[in-house]
């Protein structure tokens, strides 16, 4: 887990948007995607539901974010 990861978690979370959350970050979207999905991997569990639009955290990704 690094903080940049932590970073897109945040930044996702305020924009509810993973282009526009990489935008404010200054990365291409996929390269924010990437990064959550290894932070996803490495906790074992899923941050944000892909399938809603706008894009809401799980129950265990609204804990992360807190």
């Amino acid at each position: 887990m690094t903080l940049t990861q932590l970073e897109y978690v945040l930044a996702v979370y305020k924009f509810k948007h993973f282009s526009k959350a990489a935008k404010s970050c200054f990365v291409t979207q996929p390269t924010l995607s990437m990064q959550l999905q290894k932070l996803e991997e490495e906790l074992e569990l899923i941050i944000f539901d892909r399938s809603k639009s706008p894009t809401e955290p799980t129950p265990e990704g609204r804990l992360i974010v807190e």
